[in-house]
């Protein structure tokens, strides 16, 4: 038995040519740039597609938006750490800082990382972070985050979970 379609406005091809232009003013009214704006308005879509579920859905701009702050929160956390990534670069001594190249290797895995441990409470994530970017040892980490080493072992544990079953 065959479930009729959906709805032209509940396809993310209806949705697109209904309300493109409605979630990009939305957009821009938050970034107060209109290339960015559009940019996230894409994303917004391309999110839809790859979700590839059919919903019915009653309130179209809401659940845009809904979907478009989750795009325009990821947009914003790629900028902080793509800002904290280049303030650490300027630390460097020159001889020390990588070439652009892999400055942008260094960036995308860092930009991974951070989805792979979204969703892990702060302190496990800057276990991890103290463990595998700084190369301290479990002591060293422990005595900076104030926990003790069985916790510092289970933070640890769960952070390396996540990223390997991630993949």
């Amino acid at each position: 038995m065959s479930h009729p379609p959906p709805p032209a406005s509940s396809s993310v091809e209806g949705l697109y040519l209904d309300h493109r232009n409605w979630l990009t003013g939305w957009l821009q009214r938050r970034l107060g740039c209109p290339h960015s704006a559009a940019d996230l308005a894409q994303d917004t879509f391309v999110r839809l597609l790859s979700n590839r579920q059919e919903h019915a859905i009653n309130e179209p701009r809401a659940f845009l938006t809904t979907v478009a702050k989750r795009v325009l929160f990821n947009h914003y956390r790629r900028q902080d750490l793509e800002r904290a990534y280049y303030q650490a670069l300027q630390q460097l001594p020159e001889q020390e800082v990588p070439s652009e190249e892999h400055r942008a290797i260094i960036l995308e895995t860092l930009m991974e990382l951070d989805r792979l441990l979204d969703g892990l409470p702060g302190q496990v994530k800057r276990a991890f972070l103290l463990a595998q970017v700084d190369g301290l040892s479990y002591g060293e980490i422990a005595a900076q985050l104030g926990i003790s080493l069985a916790t510092v072992k289970r933070h640890l544990h769960k952070a390396a979970m996540r990223c390997y079953f991630a993949l």
